[in-house]
């Protein structure tokens, strides 16, 4: 017995409670002696527990075989999945950009699909992320896949993804995002003949809605807006396998039935998906443009107040108005690390090269900004109200340079000529007294 892929509840950091089987739940208590359906109770714990009331995270399942009934765990080859702390090689200072990362030819799961770009920190020390990106032409039907280093925010940009998890089920296409918690056992089923995506990796603190300020109480993402599966459970028995990240390392381990049984739970530990078109955007109605915080739509805070282990923005479909401004973003150099991906449209930073599926990375302090075809045409354009359609950005900014791969600087994909965007910027500085 299963969910419906667009069965869900909406909230978010609430508490959730669903069965797929009436009386799965148990009333009164959390784990009763015996479980009325012959059940096991397991709790599965994202925090410590004696987090505050408000960031602590868990979810009691009742399932029809605990987790630890499976075989011990043998070290999996990855391919080219990396984990922090990223050593392979020296990062330059450089500004780096990607072409789309080419579909396999050859039958490729999501664990084997998966390719890191970079990263930073280490998840043994629950600091940092990986970024990576991911190209699918199989689904997991045997294969099961958890990542004990960090929960795993999925950004599709290509394919619709049928995401079977221990909690229930996800349906999440391009222009959505899904978050699978730490821990959390799941498999990938395509929905077409392939996929291709983003993955950012958090090994910090859980992903939460930043807090508004002066906003106030509306606006960016809705808590009612993200939606959580219903239970739907799998009681399969069979020869399995369930693949680990474990501090940086794949481990393979054989089960003989299906981890996805849990038939009822409760709690607030638990995947969630967003379609990012219900983010309400904040901008100016006056002159110049605030920064791009003001498109955050998850935050993962580090130890310092104020600071991200990494946040995720996006930068829709909107209106810009602003008077006597330069509309695309401004020349910068920042503290903090951008990386960006296209999921569909064009940027409005760059006349050409960053295309759907396409990445960039701009390092601290690595001077960034529109190329030199864009700053023309923006400088002459009349300002008058325009709408920004058919775009779809995002940007995972980290407080931490983001180390790339081996992969990542050696790849064919990698645009060695991206520089040259910005050599075509002319000199336009006229020294004198105007006045006179």
């Amino acid at each position: 017995m299963t969910a419906s892929r667009l069965d869900y509840q909406s909230g978010f950091a609430n508490e959730f409670a669903t069965e797929a089987v009436a009386g799965g739940l148990p009333e009164g208590q959390n784990a009763p002696q015996k479980h009325a359906l012959g059940l096991y109770t397991e709790q599965f714990s994202g925090t410590s527990f004696t987090s505050p009331r408000h960031t602590n995270r868990r979810t009691w399942t009742y399932r029809i075989k605990p987790s630890v009934t499976h075989k011990p765990y043998e070290e999996y080859p990855a391919r080219l999945i990396r984990s922090g702390p990223f050593t392979e090689v020296p990062t330059p200072p450089n500004q780096l950009r990607w072409d789309p990362l080419p579909i396999p030819p050859e039958p490729t799961d999501f664990v084997d699909g998966i390719i890191t770009l970079g990263g930073n920190g280490d998840p043994a020390m629950q600091a940092g992320l990986g970024i990576h990106i991911y190209a699918v032409t199989k689904s997991m039907e045997d294969r099961f896949f958890y990542n004990a280093d960090g929960e795993l925010l999925l950004v599709p940009q290509q394919g619709s993804l049928r995401i079977h998890t221990e909690l229930g089920i996800l349906g999440v296409a391009p222009g959505e995002i899904c978050v699978l918690p730490r821990g959390l056992k799941f498999r990938v089923v395509l929905e077409e003949a392939s996929a291709r995506g983003y993955i950012c990796e958090n090994y910090s603190q859980p992903f939460r809605l930043p807090e508004l300020g002066p906003i106030g109480a509306n606006g960016l993402a809705n808590a009612r807006d993200f939606l959580y599966p219903v239970a739907a459970y799998e009681d399969r028995e069979g020869s399995f396998q369930i693949v680990s990240k474990f501090l940086g390392n794949l481990w393979v381990a054989e089960i003989d039935h299906s981890p996805l049984d849990v038939v009822a739970w409760h709690g607030n530990y638990a995947p969630y998906k967003y379609d990012l078109k219900n983010f309400n955007c904040i901008n100016t109605v006056s002159f110049d443009h605030p920064d791009p915080s003001i498109y955050t739509v998850l935050t993962a805070p580090s130890t310092i107040p104020g600071t991200a282990n990494v946040d995720f923005a996006i930068f829709p479909p909107r209106w810009m108005v602003a008077e006597h401004t330069f509309r695309p973003p401004w020349f910068h150099r920042n503290m903090m690390n951008e990386f960006m991906g296209l999921i569909f449209g064009q940027y409005d930073a760059k006349a050409e090269g960053f295309v759907p599926g396409g990445a960039s990375l701009h390092n601290c302090m690595a001077g960034h900004g529109p190329d030199a075809e864009t700053f023309e045409r923006a400088s002459a354009a009349e300002l008058k109200p325009q709408y920004l359609g058919n775009t779809l950005a995002f940007m995972f900014e980290t407080q931490l340079a983001v180390r790339p791969t081996k992969f990542a600087l050696e790849t064919k994909i990698l645009q060695h000529e991206y520089y040259e965007c910005w050599q075509g910027l002319k000199k336009h500085f006229q020294s004198g007294d105007k006045t006179s």
